[in-house]
């Protein structure tokens, strides 16, 4: 299997798991940044405020969410071609006028 495969295939089951610092609640998020689990570890979320537990389940799933990106970012941008950073891609952040321009192809640029 070639290196690619095997970068694909052990994300493929992979998954990244945070606890919030105060150990109320846990999220569990896939490869793809997909919740696949969410976890109260006690009973306290029941005496807090309504947008208190909202803030602490968004909290720990886009910690979650963001290691799990990193950790994709890294088994993949060995395979990213040198004029695009790993990180611009995964995050969707590639202009392609400018990868473009950064292999000196002439984009006609309706912007310039």
């Amino acid at each position: 299997m070639g290196r690619l495969a095997d970068a694909s295939a052990n994300l493929e089951a992979a998954t990244e798991e945070v606890v919030a610092k105060n150990r109320l609640v846990g999220a569990k998020v896939d490869a793809t940044g997909e919740l696949v689990e969410l976890k109260f570890h006690t009973q306290a979320y029941r005496d807090m405020a309504p947008t208190e537990l909202a803030a602490a389940i968004t909290e720990v799933v886009n910690k979650a969410r963001s290691q799990m990106a990193e950790r994709v970012t890294e088994a993949y941008s060995p395979f990213m071609p040198d004029v695009a950073g790993a990180q611009e891609i995964m995050n969707g952040e590639l202009d392609p006028l400018k990868l473009l321009d950064r292999l000196g192809i002439p984009s006609d640029d309706p912007r310039q």
